[in-house]
Protein backbone atom coordinates (compact mmCIF):
# COMPACT_ATOMS: atom_id res chain seq x y z
CA UNK A 1 0.00 0.00 0.00
CA UNK A 2 1.31 3.42 -0.92
CA UNK A 3 0.05 5.92 1.62
CA UNK A 4 -0.52 9.62 1.62
CA UNK A 5 2.26 10.81 3.92
CA UNK A 6 1.59 13.77 6.17
CA UNK A 7 4.92 15.49 6.88
CA UNK A 8 5.92 16.32 10.44
CA UNK A 9 3.04 14.35 11.91
CA UNK A 10 4.67 14.25 15.32
CA UNK A 11 5.14 18.01 15.58
CA UNK A 12 1.64 18.70 14.29
CA UNK A 13 0.05 16.26 16.72
CA UNK A 14 1.92 17.70 19.70
CA UNK A 15 0.92 21.21 18.60
CA UNK A 16 -2.67 20.14 18.16
CA UNK A 17 -2.75 18.60 21.62
CA UNK A 18 -1.52 21.84 23.15
CA UNK A 19 -3.62 24.24 21.10
CA UNK A 20 -6.81 22.27 20.54
CA UNK A 21 -10.05 24.10 21.27
CA UNK A 22 -12.62 21.46 20.34
CA UNK A 23 -15.93 22.70 19.04
CA UNK A 24 -17.32 19.35 17.91
CA UNK A 25 -18.10 16.08 19.62
CA UNK A 26 -17.33 13.61 16.84
CA UNK A 27 -14.86 14.15 14.01
CA UNK A 28 -15.94 14.18 10.38
CA UNK A 29 -13.58 13.89 7.41
CA UNK A 30 -13.96 14.22 3.63
CA UNK A 31 -13.88 10.93 1.74
CA UNK A 32 -11.28 10.32 -0.95
CA UNK A 33 -10.62 7.64 -3.55
CA UNK A 34 -7.56 6.34 -1.70
CA UNK A 35 -7.59 3.15 0.41
CA UNK A 36 -11.31 2.81 1.26
CA UNK A 37 -10.65 0.41 4.17
CA UNK A 38 -8.64 3.20 5.87
CA UNK A 39 -10.61 6.21 4.58
CA UNK A 40 -12.32 7.65 7.66
CA UNK A 41 -15.80 9.15 7.26
CA UNK A 42 -16.29 10.04 10.92
CA UNK A 43 -15.03 8.97 14.32
CA UNK A 44 -16.02 9.28 17.95
CA UNK A 45 -15.22 8.38 21.56
CA UNK A 46 -18.22 8.15 23.87
CA UNK A 47 -18.05 7.62 27.61
CA UNK A 48 -20.64 5.21 29.04
CA UNK A 49 -19.98 5.44 32.78
CA UNK A 50 -17.66 2.41 33.20
CA UNK A 51 -16.47 2.17 29.58
CA UNK A 52 -15.31 4.15 26.59
CA UNK A 53 -16.71 3.29 23.15
CA UNK A 54 -14.28 3.99 20.30
CA UNK A 55 -15.83 4.17 16.83
CA UNK A 56 -14.71 4.89 13.28
CA UNK A 57 -16.81 4.78 10.12
CA UNK A 58 -15.28 4.37 6.67
CA UNK A 59 -15.81 4.71 2.96
CA UNK A 60 -14.95 1.03 2.51
CA UNK A 61 -14.97 -2.06 4.68
CA UNK A 62 -12.37 -1.73 7.48
CA UNK A 63 -10.22 -4.63 8.60
CA UNK A 64 -10.14 -6.28 5.18
CA UNK A 65 -6.54 -5.28 4.42
CA UNK A 66 -3.53 -6.38 6.48
CA UNK A 67 0.21 -5.95 5.85
CA UNK A 68 2.24 -8.65 4.13
CA UNK A 69 4.58 -10.63 6.37
CA UNK A 70 8.17 -9.41 6.43
CA UNK A 71 9.59 -12.63 7.89
CA UNK A 72 11.18 -11.25 11.07
CA UNK A 73 10.63 -8.72 13.83
CA UNK A 74 13.29 -6.28 12.59
CA UNK A 75 11.64 -4.22 9.85
CA UNK A 76 8.19 -5.72 10.45
CA UNK A 77 5.21 -3.63 9.26
CA UNK A 78 2.28 -2.67 11.48
CA UNK A 79 -1.01 -1.25 10.17
CA UNK A 80 -3.30 0.56 12.56
CA UNK A 81 -6.49 2.43 13.32
CA UNK A 82 -5.65 4.94 16.07
CA UNK A 83 -7.47 7.37 18.38
CA UNK A 84 -4.86 9.79 19.85
CA UNK A 85 -6.25 11.43 22.99
CA UNK A 86 -5.39 14.05 25.57
CA UNK A 87 -6.13 11.63 28.43
CA UNK A 88 -3.20 11.56 30.85
CA UNK A 89 -1.03 8.47 30.51
CA UNK A 90 -1.25 7.76 34.26
CA UNK A 91 -4.94 6.83 33.86
CA UNK A 92 -3.90 3.61 32.11
CA UNK A 93 -1.00 2.81 34.43
CA UNK A 94 1.96 4.56 32.81
CA UNK A 95 3.83 7.45 34.41
CA UNK A 96 2.02 10.79 34.25
CA UNK A 97 2.64 13.08 31.25
CA UNK A 98 4.58 10.38 29.41
CA UNK A 99 3.29 11.38 25.96
CA UNK A 100 0.13 11.14 23.85
CA UNK A 101 -2.05 8.32 25.14
CA UNK A 102 -3.58 6.62 22.11
CA UNK A 103 -5.92 3.69 21.64
CA UNK A 104 -5.01 1.56 18.63
CA UNK A 105 -6.31 -1.44 16.72
CA UNK A 106 -3.42 -3.09 14.89
CA UNK A 107 -2.38 -5.95 12.61
CA UNK A 108 1.21 -7.21 12.20
CA UNK A 109 1.82 -10.77 10.93
CA UNK A 110 5.48 -11.02 12.01
CA UNK A 111 5.03 -10.96 15.78
CA UNK A 112 2.44 -11.35 18.54
CA UNK A 113 2.33 -8.70 21.26
CA UNK A 114 -0.76 -9.99 23.11
CA UNK A 115 0.81 -12.92 25.03
CA UNK A 116 -2.06 -13.18 27.51
CA UNK A 117 -4.71 -13.76 24.84
CA UNK A 118 -5.39 -16.39 22.16
CA UNK A 119 -7.33 -14.36 19.61
CA UNK A 120 -7.86 -17.17 17.08
CA UNK A 121 -8.66 -19.84 19.70
CA UNK A 122 -6.17 -22.42 18.41
CA UNK A 123 -4.48 -22.96 21.78
CA UNK A 124 -1.38 -20.95 20.89
CA UNK A 125 -1.43 -17.37 22.29
CA UNK A 126 1.71 -16.38 20.38
CA UNK A 127 0.62 -16.63 16.74
CA UNK A 128 -2.16 -14.05 16.51
CA UNK A 129 -0.39 -10.90 15.37
CA UNK A 130 -2.11 -10.78 11.99
CA UNK A 131 -5.54 -10.72 13.60
CA UNK A 132 -6.76 -7.22 14.44
CA UNK A 133 -6.35 -6.56 18.17
CA UNK A 134 -6.21 -3.60 20.54
CA UNK A 135 -3.56 -1.65 22.46
CA UNK A 136 -2.99 1.46 24.48
CA UNK A 137 0.23 3.10 23.30
CA UNK A 138 2.09 6.28 24.24
CA UNK A 139 3.25 8.36 21.26
CA UNK A 140 6.08 10.89 21.38
CA UNK A 141 8.04 12.85 18.74
CA UNK A 142 11.44 11.56 17.61
CA UNK A 143 13.44 12.96 14.69
CA UNK A 144 14.97 9.50 14.22
CA UNK A 145 11.62 8.39 12.80
CA UNK A 146 12.00 10.47 9.64
CA UNK A 147 9.53 12.95 8.19
CA UNK A 148 6.58 11.77 10.30
CA UNK A 149 8.68 12.24 13.45
CA UNK A 150 6.52 10.10 15.74
CA UNK A 151 7.04 6.83 17.58
CA UNK A 152 5.75 4.64 20.37
CA UNK A 153 7.82 5.75 23.36
CA UNK A 154 10.83 3.53 24.08
CA UNK A 155 11.81 2.28 27.53
CA UNK A 156 15.54 2.94 27.96
CA UNK A 157 17.66 0.01 29.07
CA UNK A 158 17.67 -0.20 32.85
CA UNK A 159 14.70 2.14 33.29
CA UNK A 160 11.77 1.04 35.48
CA UNK A 161 8.74 3.11 34.48
CA UNK A 162 5.24 2.46 35.76
CA UNK A 163 3.53 -0.05 33.45
CA UNK A 164 0.03 -1.54 33.20
CA UNK A 165 -0.48 -5.12 34.38
CA UNK A 166 -1.09 -6.25 30.79
CA UNK A 167 2.14 -4.74 29.42
CA UNK A 168 3.37 -7.38 26.90
CA UNK A 169 7.09 -7.16 27.73
CA UNK A 170 8.27 -5.08 24.77
CA UNK A 171 10.65 -2.20 25.65
CA UNK A 172 8.08 0.44 24.68
CA UNK A 173 5.10 2.06 26.41
CA UNK A 174 2.37 -0.28 25.20
CA UNK A 175 -0.48 -2.11 26.88
CA UNK A 176 -2.23 -5.23 25.55
CA UNK A 177 -5.55 -5.32 27.42
CA UNK A 178 -7.32 -7.74 25.08
CA UNK A 179 -10.42 -5.70 24.21
CA UNK A 180 -11.81 -7.09 20.97
CA UNK A 181 -12.43 -4.84 17.94
CA UNK A 182 -15.72 -5.35 16.13
CA UNK A 183 -15.81 -4.73 12.37
CA UNK A 184 -18.93 -4.25 10.26
CA UNK A 185 -19.39 -3.41 6.60
CA UNK A 186 -18.38 0.19 7.22
CA UNK A 187 -17.36 0.57 10.89
CA UNK A 188 -14.92 -0.33 13.63
CA UNK A 189 -16.10 -0.32 17.25
CA UNK A 190 -14.23 -1.20 20.45
CA UNK A 191 -15.79 -1.05 23.90
CA UNK A 192 -13.10 -0.52 26.54
CA UNK A 193 -13.70 -0.83 30.31
CA UNK A 194 -12.58 2.40 31.94
CA UNK A 195 -12.29 3.88 35.42
CA UNK A 196 -15.62 5.54 36.15
CA UNK A 197 -13.87 7.96 38.51
CA UNK A 198 -11.38 9.23 35.92
CA UNK A 199 -11.82 12.91 35.10
CA UNK A 200 -12.17 13.24 31.33
CA UNK A 201 -13.77 16.68 31.22
CA UNK A 202 -12.44 18.56 28.21
CA UNK A 203 -10.52 15.53 26.92
CA UNK A 204 -9.84 15.72 23.18
CA UNK A 205 -9.15 13.12 20.51
CA UNK A 206 -8.33 12.59 16.87
CA UNK A 207 -8.74 9.64 14.50
CA UNK A 208 -5.88 8.36 12.37
CA UNK A 209 -5.13 5.40 10.12
CA UNK A 210 -1.43 4.74 9.75
CA UNK A 211 1.44 2.36 9.12
CA UNK A 212 4.30 1.82 11.55
CA UNK A 213 7.48 -0.19 11.23
CA UNK A 214 9.79 -1.94 13.67
CA UNK A 215 13.28 -0.48 13.44
CA UNK A 216 16.02 -2.72 12.05
CA UNK A 217 17.85 -2.39 15.38
CA UNK A 218 14.66 -3.42 17.24
CA UNK A 219 15.10 -0.60 19.76
CA UNK A 220 15.60 3.12 20.23
CA UNK A 221 13.42 3.81 18.37
CA UNK A 222 11.67 0.45 18.23
CA UNK A 223 8.41 1.39 16.51
CA UNK A 224 8.09 4.46 14.26
CA UNK A 225 5.11 5.88 12.39
CA UNK A 226 6.15 5.60 8.74
CA UNK A 227 2.96 6.56 6.82
CA UNK A 228 -0.24 8.35 7.75
CA UNK A 229 -3.05 7.11 5.50
CA UNK A 230 -5.53 9.60 6.91
CA UNK A 231 -5.79 11.98 9.86
CA UNK A 232 -9.48 12.80 10.16
CA UNK A 233 -8.93 15.81 12.40
CA UNK A 234 -5.72 16.98 10.76
CA UNK A 235 -3.76 15.83 13.83
CA UNK A 236 -5.20 18.77 15.78
CA UNK A 237 -7.37 16.87 18.30
CA UNK A 238 -10.67 18.53 17.26
CA UNK A 239 -13.00 15.96 18.85
CA UNK A 240 -14.21 15.89 22.46
CA UNK A 241 -14.96 12.79 24.50
CA UNK A 242 -18.65 13.04 25.33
Amino acid sequence: MTARILPLAGAILISGLIESSAYAHQIEAPLTADHPAFDIHHADIVRKHTSLEFTMYFKGRPGTKTPDAHGQLAGAPVWSYVWPTSIDTSVIGFDADAGILSFAVTSHPDFDDTPLFDEDGDGDPENDGRRWHSHWVVLVPDDACGQNGLKVRDIPEGATPNLPKTWPGLPILIDSPGWHPRFTQDSLVVTVPFDAQADLEGANFDAVTAALQVNASVHDPLLCVTDVFEAAGGLKMPGTIN
